[in-house]
């Protein structure tokens, strides 16, 4: 695995302020955790942090005052669109050890139900799975050329790099091909396999924009 390298620096705790100001200058604040040490404040090139982001890195090599030392993205920040990265969440690893993350599934291929006027449905973008940090894919893909009207695919049907475990049930839905409203008349096993579809699709909760650092300042002192 591919490791990309993102250039940083230390920085003070601040807030609001001084973390837009680093936003000005081309620079992403972010937060080093984990394994019982100190959280370490820091900023990260936002060139090489949206390069290592446009090919879904979930591991990147950080170099600090000439250390250099690889951490997990454990969470990212965006604007409202989207598109520029707000803050940065890096967690320290053991290389030895496995860990948990979610990759993003990359959908290949033409269902053989499109060609009766099928719809393919995801179910899920993306995937928790268990693995060392070395052997994280970028993606997981999955193939739905055989997928009939009415079928399903499952998680147990991926096929998974070596050392890739999958944490979901293995009968969860991946995708399913069904009909679509108000098309074809609905067969039972597309009506099955739509209501089975329907009950696997997650609850998505939105998160706000302010980053930890803000609610760090903001948070009442302890007494």
């Amino acid at each position: 695995m591919e490791v990309a390298t993102v250039q940083g620096q230390k920085r003070p705790l601040a807030g609001h302020h001084a973390n837009a100001r680093l936003r000005k200058e081309g620079l992403v604040p972010a937060v080093i955790y984990g394994m019982g040490k100190a959280a370490e404040h820091i900023a990260v090139s936002q060139r090489e942090l949206l390069a290592a982001l446009e090919h879904s890195a979930h591991v990147v090599k950080l170099v600090v005052d000439g250390r250099e030392e690889q951490y997990l993205i454990k969470e990212v920040q965006y604007d409202h669109l989207q598109k520029m990265p707000l803050h940065l969440d890096l967690m320290r690893v053991d290389l030895t050890k496995k860990v948990q993350v979610n990759v993003p599934l990359d959908f290949r291929g033409t269902a053989a139900g499109q060609a009766v006027g099928g719809v393919v449905i995801h179910v899920m973008a993306d995937i928790e799975v268990e693995c060392l940090v070395t052997n994280i894919p970028e993606s997981i893909r999955v193939r739905v050329d055989g997928l009939q009207l009415g079928q399903s695919l499952h998680v147990r049907e991926l096929e998974l790099p070596e050392g890739v475990t999958a944490l979901a049930g293995s009968d969860d839905i991946v995708c399913v091909c069904r009909t679509p409203r108000g098309g074809l008349e609905e067969t039972p096993a597309a009506a099955a396999a739509e209501g089975e579809a329907a009950s696997a699709e997650p609850e998505v909760i939105g998160k706000g924009l302010k980053d930890k650092d803000e609610e760090a300042a903001e948070a009442p002192p302890k007494k």
